[in-house]
C-alpha cells in the first residue's frame, strides 16, 4: 500500500511538472504570432505559408521553447535572453560566447535572407525568429545576470510562491483568462500615427525599449512582495501592449525579409 501511494504521488507530481512546462508563456507567444499575421504583406504570407507548410505563426511561436527538452538544441538556450548591467549598455557589456537574444534575432534574419539557405534551414530559423521576437518584448528577458532575469527574484503571486520572471511570462496572462486568439482580437485599436511609431526603429531600439520597462519593473517591486490584483491593474495593459508591439514588429521584419 505504501509503495502504491508513493507511486501515485510521483505520477501526480510528474503530471503537474509536465503541465507547468508545457504552459510556460505559450499564450503570450501565440498572441504575438497571431497579431503578426494581421500585418504581413501578401508576398510575405505566401512565402511563410510555403516555408511552414501551412502552419500559422501562432502555431509555431513556441517552437523555440518546445525544443529545449532535446539535448541536440541545448546550444540555443542562451539565445532567449540578453543580460547586462542596469547602469551599462549592451554595446559596452561583455558578450556571451554562446550568444544572446539580440544576436539570435540578427542570425535568424541573416539566414532567412540568405539565398543559399535550404528550405529546412529557413523554416527552422523562421520558427525561432517568431519566438525570439516575443521574448524581446518580455521585459524580464532583457534583464540582469545577477538574478537570472528575475528567475531568482522571489515574490508571491496572490498566495503562491513564484518569481518575478514567471509573473511576467505567464502569471498575469493566466489570471487574465483570455486565450491567445482573444488577446489578438482585442488588441488596442491604433491610429496611423501610433502604428507608425511602433513600426519604426531597429531591433536594438526595441531591445532598449524593453530594457527601460525592465528597469521600471525592478523599481516598483521588492523581493518578497505579494503581487495580485493591484499589480494586474498596473501592468496587465502593459503586457497586452508588449504582445501587440512584438507582433507588429515581427511583421515588420518578415515583410522586410520576404517582400
Amino acid at each position: 500500500m505504501v509503495r502504491y501511494i508513493i507511486t501515485v504521488l510521483l505520477v501526480s507530481l510528474s503530471i503537474q511538472l509536465t503541465s507547468a512546462a508545457e504552459d510556460w508563456g505559450k499564450t503570450g507567444h501565440r498572441a504575438t504570432g497571431e497579431i503578426a499575421e494581421q500585418y504581413l504583406s501578401k508576398k510575405a504570407k505566401r512565402t511563410i505559408n510555403k516555408l511552414l507548410n501551412g502552419e500559422s505563426l501562432a502555431l509555431v511561436s513556441n517552437y523555440g521553447d518546445d525544443i529545449k527538452s532535446d539535448p541536440a538544441y541545448r546550444k540555443y538556450g542562451p539565445w532567449h535572453y540578453v543580460n547586462f548591467a542596469f547602469d551599462g549598455s549592451y554595446e559596452a557589456s561583455e558578450k556571451s560566447e554562446k550568444g544572446d537574444l539580440y544576436a539570435a534575432i540578427n542570425t535568424c534574419v541573416s539566414v532567412l535572407k540568405a539565398d543559399k539557405a535550404t528550405k529546412d534551414e529557413k523554416a527552422f530559423y523562421l520558427k525561432m525568429l517568431v519566438h525570439f521576437m516575443g521574448d524581446l518584448h518580455q521585459p524580464m528577458h532583457i534583464g540582469v545576470a545577477d538574478d537570472k532575469g528575475g528567475n531568482d527574484f522571489q515574490v508571491r503571486w496572490f498566495n503562491d510562491g513564484t518569481n518575478l520572471h514567471t509573473v511576467w511570462d505567464s502569471k498575469m496572462l493566466d489570471s487574465y483568462e483570455m486565450s491567445y486568439s482573444e488577446l489578438a482580437a482585442n488588441a488596442a485599436k491604433l491610429s496611423k500615427f501610433q502604428l507608425q511609431a511602433i513600426q519604426e526603429g531597429t531591433v536594438k531600439d526595441w531591445m532598449n525599449e524593453s530594457r527601460i520597462l525592465c528597469k521600471e519593473v525592478y523599481a516598483t517591486t521588492e523581493i518578497g512582495d505579494k503581487l495580485g490584483y493591484r499589480y494586474m491593474y498596473d501592468y496587465v495593459h502593459v503586457v497586452r501592449g508588449q504582445l501587440q508591439k512584438g507582433g507588429i514588429r515581427l511583421a515588420v521584419l518578415l515583410n522586410e525579409i520576404f517582400g
